[in-house]
């Protein structure tokens, strides 16, 4: 189960577009194709870029096996020249992507593929399946997170994960999005983060009585003794039990370290603060007092108002499913097509009646551009390829759609890091993808960058994806060539 081959993990129309390309055009035709999105899923004033190790990994394993090209036979659509084409298949091109864990928002290209026509045909379903699928739970757990305020939240999801690959690398996405530790055990074997969890109901009715059944757990784990409170009676059952056990430890000389209760049940707000009274005056003052039962960041944040005594927070299935946002809408479209003679690219636009679904033409990169003086986001400034902006100079931004609203960033106010970095050359791996849990420090580093404005959970601040006076330019003469038949 640990080794697959996902060549085939494709839509059917990218194969039959190649054996067009292999038939009816230059199957090496160098393209710049764009992986981008459209909108912030939930609401949300940004989005988290997570899933290129899985890509990487997807594209140094990509190559048709015997029984792939045999199956591909069967099916009738095939000629027997472009089956033995991809008997020996191999991604040949360049790919450029944003890190994992970087802040991101629509329109702006997350991965560039230069590359042969149908290599880069072949690979946009896998792509966007990887990318689409963990920037969602990523972007979902960093709103979590925020919503704690700094409590710890644990990513509680695999059982209502949709399938265990949803529940691996919603995990991963999970913990880049800022979660302390997930309960899934092959998750943290395979990316070498923090596992958590408690017990269940089960273990509590499997015996006599519930002050058994703690003592049981405390025995087995004084030093991560977190005691499920609600299995009967959360306040008079629960927590006096929970207490007595705290107690029993205490006497015996077991230092409390990690020890407190969960609730699962119930009114959390109410019975937490209840909870936190009796600890309190029983003398443990500092137990954890955990939740869980469909949290999710709107639940989180209302118990906050109401002042809940909750400082640890299990979440599950709305996080793993973004239930509330359950797709991240990234899409993938031809940017450039190379002209053979030149060697330059001619650029290509999707046009639609929709503004937002115009595309953005050309070979490109991602400005992104700071205040000097609070290292925020100020905006990021889509450009082509080659162009060069100095912090010296002063800086004109504008709104592609409402070209007249504009800001004017003044000399040495403002800093440019470029955002894409090459991943692969000629087909070979160029990027070593740090570790997932430096990939959540940085990622955390990142979200400071954020104004809290645009971090908050409804109606936050929209940060102004821009174009460069020349990639503007470009668009305009191109929409106006469609628009009188140049």
């Amino acid at each position: 189960m640990s080794q697959r081959n996902l060549t085939l993990l494709t839509d059917l129309y990218e194969l039959t577009m190649m054996q067009g390309y292999f038939r009816e055009k230059d199957a090496n035709e160098t393209v710049i194709f764009d992986a981008f999105y459209r909108s912030n899923p939930g609401g949300n004033g940004y989005a988290i870029c997570a899933g290129l190790q899985q890509v990487i990994d997807y594209i140094k394993e990509l190559k048709f096996y015997t029984d792939d090209v045999d199956y591909l036979r069967t099916t009738g659509l095939f000629e027997e020249d472009f089956l033995e084409y991809l008997l020996h298949f191999k991604f040949s091109g360049d790919i450029y992507a944003v890190p994992e864990g970087t802040v991101i928002f629509p329109r702006e290209p997350l991965i560039k593929v230069i590359a042969p026509v149908m290599e880069a045909q072949l690979i946009e379903t896998a792509l966007l399946n990887i990318i689409n699928h963990q920037s969602l739970i990523a972007t979902k757990a960093a709103r979590v997170v925020y919503a704690a305020a700094g409590d710890g939240v644990m990513e509680f999801g695999l059982r209502r994960a949709q399938g265990p690959d949803a529940g691996i690398y919603g995990a991963r996405a999970a913990m880049i999005g800022g979660c302390i530790g997930t309960s899934n055990v092959l998750a943290g074997k395979m990316f070498q983060v923090p596992i958590k969890g408690t017990h269940a109901h089960s273990w509590i009715m499997s015996f006599p009585d519930e002050l058994t059944a703690f003592r049981r757990y405390a025995h087995l784990y004084p030093q991560a003794c977190i005691l499920l409170v609600d299995t009967y009676d959360t306040l008079k059952s629960g927590v006096p039990n929970a207490i007595k056990v705290f107690e029993e430890m205490k006497e015996a000389g077991i230092a409390l370290t990690n020890y407190g209760i969960r609730l699962d049940s119930g009114d959390l707000a109410y019975l937490s603060k209840k909870a936190k009274k009796m600890l309190t005056e029983a003398g443990f003052p500092d137990a954890v007092i955990s939740a869980s039962n469909d949290l999710d960041e709107t639940l989180i944040n209302s118990l906050k108002i109401q002042g809940a005594a909750i400082n640890s927070w299990g979440v599950g299935t709305n996080m793993i499913t973004s239930k509330d946002s359950p797709s991240f809408g990234g899409v993938y479209k031809l940017a450039a097509l190379m002209d053979k003679q030149t060697g330059t690219f001619i650029p290509k636009i999707k046009l639609s009646e929709n503004a937002e679904k115009i595309t953005n033409p050309g070979n490109k990169n991602i400005k992104r551009i700071y205040s000097k003086e609070t290292g925020k986001i100020i905006a990021d400034l889509i450009c082509l390829n080659g162009e060069h902006f100095e912090e010296k100079h002063s800086l004109l931004l504008f709104d592609p759609i409402e070209t007249w609203k504009k800001t004017h960033l003044a000399p040495n106010t403002y800093t440019i890091r470029e955002l894409l970095v090459p991943v692969f050359q000629d087909g070979t791996c160029v990027y070593e993808s740090p570790a997932v849990m430096d990939i959540q420090e940085y990622c955390k580093k990142e979200l400071d960058t954020l104004w809290e404005e645009s971090r908050r959970l409804v109606n936050p601040h929209e940060v102004h994806v821009d174009l460069s006076n020349e990639l503007w330019n470009m668009k305009k003469q191109l929409l106006d060539n469609y628009h009188f038949g140049a």
